[in-house]
């Protein structure tokens, strides 16, 4: 009981504490009138530069913050829930190596999938951190204090019914409907494991109306193998017809694999980097999500940008770059709202991902007319 009451209490606060921001501040009481339609913001994993990644209390700071979408990466359980959660596995976010000593892998992770929806909710989750020496080391020192107040894991389901609660309560007060940006974490994964997660989470979306190009909703993947039977075949099955983004990685990431002649290899990100590709692309997926730094060329420590994004965009493509970090920025620029300007303006992106969304409002409110 004491758990529960001091998760409901951190929760009000926060929203509490916002909503009076919210109306004193010129910055978000102007929101209705910004130019972030034509620039996205995007919320990465919620407002997770101030409170840990994929809660529900990021996401409810980062729509009082004016995010445009705000991110859910899924990932499927033991009994096919589809958990809003970055990694396919637990232990660098959560407690579960001291609560399920015996469930790691031979890998030594602990995978969502090994997991009940039960089970992964009795876990306390905290910001991302790494064990270093048998002693546990916060990824991002200035943030969220590690381990302390009580987070807990949630649905695909639950989330958008949060979303879709604060656009009724809030969204006119906002001047817009917050969308959702859902991202398939690992279908080639998934597929080995004899699950298919693409199917589950456009089922969802379909169960909570997100049909048609006009929803509020991006549906984005590494796997662009899977993005392309997304395209032709789930969809036309189930009758919908969403906005496609896909997210393109370096190839020693080893982010995606892909099964030929009947064995899994390494995607090769190759063909998504190279703008001569865009025309075919364009014809699977509505958009393209590469880093921050495949916009650029450095240059005597300088950005230039190289052409992709307006490339991509001539094709038809919108470009959502990821990740603006300000307290992790490239060594080129000297400030968040210096890399703002060269992804959004100089190098001409439709959007960028970002764990400080206030920050990009700001920018855009002040610098757009």
């Amino acid at each position: 009981m004491k758990k529960l009451l001091s998760r409901h209490n951190i929760f009000s606060a926060l929203v509490l504490a916002l909503l009076s921001s919210l109306f004193v501040s010129e910055v978000y009481a102007n929101t209705a009138d910004s130019k972030t339609d034509s620039k996205l913001v995007i919320a990465h994993r919620g407002a997770s530069a101030y409170v840990p990644e994929h809660t529900l209390e990021s996401k409810v700071l980062a729509y009082m913050m004016g995010a445009d979408y705000v991110e859910q990466d899924v990932v499927m359980s033991k009994d096919n829930h589809l958990i809003v959660i970055h990694d396919l596995y637990l232990d660098e976010l959560s407690n579960v190596a001291s609560v399920f000593p015996e469930r790691k892998r031979k890998d030594g992770h602990y995978y969502v999938i090994d997991f009940t929806l039960q089970e992964l909710k009795s876990l306390q989750f905290s910001e991302p951190f790494t064990t270093k020496n048998g002693k546990k080391v916060q990824t991002y020192p200035d943030r969220f204090p590690m381990q302390t107040s009580t987070f807990t894991l949630h649905t695909l389901e639950e989330e958008i019914e949060f979303i879709q609660g604060l656009n009724k309560t809030l969204g006119k007060k906002m001047g817009k409907e917050v969308g959702i940006y859902v991202e398939t974490k690992a279908p080639w994964f998934h597929k080995q494991e004899g699950k298919d997660i693409s199917l589950a989470t456009l089922e969802v979306l379909k169960k909570y109306g997100y049909t048609t190009k006009d929803s509020k909703v991006y549906f984005q993947s590494f796997d662009y193998p899977d993005l392309v039977r997304v395209k032709k075949e789930l969809l036309k099955k189930l009758k919908m017809d969403i906005k496609l983004v896909a997210l393109v990685g370096y190839n020693n990431w080893l982010e995606t694999y892909e099964l030929k002649n009947n064995k899994w290899i390494p995607y090769d990100f190759t063909y998504l980097q190279d703008s001569k590709n865009f025309k075919d692309i364009a014809k699977v997926v509505d958009g393209v999500g590469p880093t921050i730094t495949m916009l650029f060329n450095i240059q005597d420590n300088k950005a230039v940008e190289n052409g992709y994004a307006k490339l991509a965009a001539k094709a038809g493509l919108a470009v959502h770059p990821y990740t603006l970090r300000a307290d992790s920025l490239p060594a080129y620029v000297k400030s968040a709202d210096e890399l703002i300007n060269l992804v959004l303006f100089e190098a001409g992106a439709s959007g960028i991902f970002t764990d400080f969304p206030d920050l990009v409002v700001e920018f855009l409110d002040k610098n757009t007319k």
